[in-house]
């Protein structure tokens, strides 16, 4: 859809001036506000597991605002990387930069100048490793992922997916100017969960991202394959999250919020590759959302176990 038929089908005549609204919804679109609001969800209770109570409401906010700056711009820097694919896909064909509703060369000025602003405000507001992390996402999103990796190999999300893990860094450098074990585990347990939340994705979408040329592992293998990589990293996942016990020195909540989450996870990533040996679609769609719970729940139960008495 190109910016004269995006016009018609809004309601607004060619050539009427945008609104600030629409033009300001458009580049929170551009950001991948959904992506974002899922690393936020495990940055703060990072925060709480480092300082073992409620750090400053001062330092969680300016955190969470690096945090979103940071994670928008790699969003937007993705959007105009693969401009081209999204064209491609229903899926994505609502994009701004697919509509025409911003200009290629204005996304891109927005990107540099929201990564450069996350950097420097986590710098100024944190400190300095938490500023590094930022730059290091950034990095991995763009670079290591959507340029190096997404077009051109079936691992593309296994090691992309670096990325979305540093977060927990972010939120608890914000707070010790540090790394430990505890941190690493946290980043472990994002790194093994992203490809058992994406691959199912791919499998619902797989025409689009064969269209597109995207070789997702949903795309090149078939479904027993990707049914059985995914139970493979499903309990990674949830074996990394019962280590956090030991090594963070969790208690009852979390190690039975752990255990039920995962024992929940592990029976969705088995019954979607039933459904695959049976020769049968299955529901993988219901497997992402429930990965999405999965991860919320267990990092809420992160956050609640270190404020107890108990």
């Amino acid at each position: 859809m190109n910016a004269s038929a995006y016009a018609q089908s809004s309601g607004q005549p060619l050539g009427a001036p945008k609104s600030f609204s629409r033009t300001l919804k458009a580049y929170v679109s551009l950001t991948k506000p959904r992506v974002v609001e899922l690393l936020l969800v495990v940055t703060v209770p990072a925060m709480i597991l480092a300082e073992r109570a409620l750090p400053s409401f001062w330092l969680v906010l300016a955190t969470l605002i690096g945090g979103a700056m940071s994670a928008g711009s790699a969003g937007a820097f993705n959007c105009y990387i693969d401009r081209d694919m999204d064209r491609k896909m229903n899926r994505t064909k609502n994009r701004p930069l697919v509509t025409g509703e911003i200009s290629d060369r204005n996304a891109l000025i927005f990107s540099w100048v929201l990564g450069l602003i996350s950097i420097v405000w986590l710098y100024f507001t944190t400190n300095w490793l938490a500023a590094l992390f930022s730059a290091l996402a950034i990095f991995f999103y763009v670079v290591v992922y959507t340029l190096l990796l997404k077009r051109y190999s079936e691992q593309n999300i296994i090691w992309g997916g670096i990325a979305g893990c540093f977060p927990v860094l972010i939120g608890w450098a914000a707070v010790t100017e540090s790394v430990s074990w505890a941190p690493m585990v946290l980043f472990l347990i994002i790194f093994l969960w992203t490809p058992p939340h994406y691959w199912p994705l791919s499998m619902k979408y797989r025409d689009d991202y064969a269209a597109a040329g995207v070789p997702m592992l949903g795309v090149v293998r078939g479904r027993i394959t990707v049914g059985l990589q995914i139970i493979l990293y499903t309990w990674a996942t949830v074996a990394s999250s019962l280590l956090l016990i030991p090594v963070a020195g969790m208690g009852w909540v979390y190690s039975a919020v752990a255990v039920l989450a995962g024992a929940l996870f592990i029976i969705e990533a088995h019954r979607l590759y039933g459904s695959a040996i049976r020769g049968q679609e299955g529901k993988p769609m219901k497997l992402f959302t429930g990965s999405i719970t999965y991860l919320s729940v267990l990092f809420v139960a992160i956050a609640v176990d270190p404020l107890l008495p108990f």
